[in-house]
């Protein structure tokens, strides 16, 4: 138990890398370096030793190839859920054997993000479910909302959602959290502007001080990982957890946009998805390209409204779900309001 409890506190990991995916690939890409240097204009000049005789010819060069194009996203609007798991071993494997034998795995969705993608795609909007919402989840009965990905695998997941808010599901995107300190040192760390100050109490107890902290992938791990350091525990670490996809999302926006960039953050991100049938990396990548015109700081993430704790009735400690403020977001969700929901509850 104390193990999973551990592991479950790496939610934020699975919401980052997966809206890196989806939204950053984008607005931000990455630029290649040669393996070795480039040679110089002098050295491309023939020297005397060098120069071809009368005798020699030179083959006609090669077309230089063509660059990679992506299809243009269609214009319209698209829910995508992204599942956090909490899985010690491999979370695409167990969610197969789950779906194929009908037999409960050792993962549970630790992390749940609806994004809702506007027609326009100037923005999106971020809706964070917390893990332990006490739901019905269809055909197994009352439990914390994580329990619908250990007993149901992916397709109970996106069932339960869809019950819970109203509204259809396009895609699924499923990751583990391995990746991620590696895509953080990848970028050379992450700046992000601690609002409330706290040691972390786990790993190597990393310290973050008010204001701009500089962080390599250890320490962001540790930044939305905690939960302990706060008085409202889970509420904090969601809050830290935007606040980081939003200082990733400002640095990778000082990128390229070309589909070269893009399928080369999906193919890397590819190794960490799993996605739901006939989603494949091309897939992923017309999605990511065509949303090159989100701005992050005009989207929004707000967490799916919650009428505080409590405990089950097996003793279990919960989070209550807020059934008249989840009736106002699946109403935006239905209604294509969202921008006026968000504007009227101060996101």
């Amino acid at each position: 138990m104390n193990g999973r409890r551990r592991l479950w506190l790496a939610a934020g990991l699975a919401i980052l890398l997966a809206l890196v995916v989806i939204i950053a690939a984008v607005i931000g890409g990455s630029n290649r370096t040669s393996s070795g240097p480039s040679p110089s204009s002098a050295s491309l000049r023939p020297t005397a030793s060098s120069t071809p005789s009368a005798t020699q010819t030179h083959a006609p060069s090669a077309a230089a190839p063509a660059p990679p194009t992506i299809p243009e996203l269609p214009a319209a609007p698209m829910n995508v859920l992204v599942i956090g798991s909490d899985s010690r071993a491999n979370a695409r494997d167990q969610n197969n054997q789950t779906v194929t034998t009908g037999q409960s795995s050792d993962q549970r969705s630790d992390c749940l993000m609806l994004i809702h993608v506007p027609a326009d795609r100037q923005k999106v909007y971020g809706i964070s479910i917390m893990r332990d919402n006490w739901v019905n989840i269809p055909g197994y009965g009352a439990s914390k909302i994580n329990a619908s990905l250990e007993v149901g695998g992916i397709p109970l997941v996106v069932r339960t959602v869809e019950t819970l808010l109203g509204t259809h599901i396009d895609h699924t995107v499923m990751l583990d959290f391995q990746g991620f300190k590696v895509l953080t040192d990848g970028l050379g760390g992450i700046d992000v502007n601690v609002t409330l100050p706290f040691t972390a109490s786990f790993d190597t107890h990393h310290v973050f001080m008010a204001g701009v902290n500089h962080l390599d992938g250890e320490a962001a791990l540790e930044f939305v990982r905690e939960r302990y350091s706060f008085v409202d525990g889970d509420y904090q670490r969601v809050r830290n957890q935007q606040t980081f996809l939003r200082a990733l999302l400002s640095k990778l926006r000082g990128g390229i946009q070309t589909p070269a960039a893009v399928l080369g953050l999906v193919n890397f991100a590819t190794n960490y998805l799993t996605v739901d049938q006939g989603y494949d990396p091309a897939s992923v990548a017309i999605l990511a390209y065509g949303l090159r015109t989100v701005d992050p700081q005009a989207s929004v993430f707000f967490t799916l409204p919650t009428a505080g704790t409590g405990t089950s009735p097996d003793g279990q400690s919960i989070v209550l779900p807020d059934y008249a403020g989840i009736g106002e977001v699946a109403a935006a969700l239905r209604d294509d309001t969202l921008p006026q929901y968000v504007a009227a509850h101060g996101y």
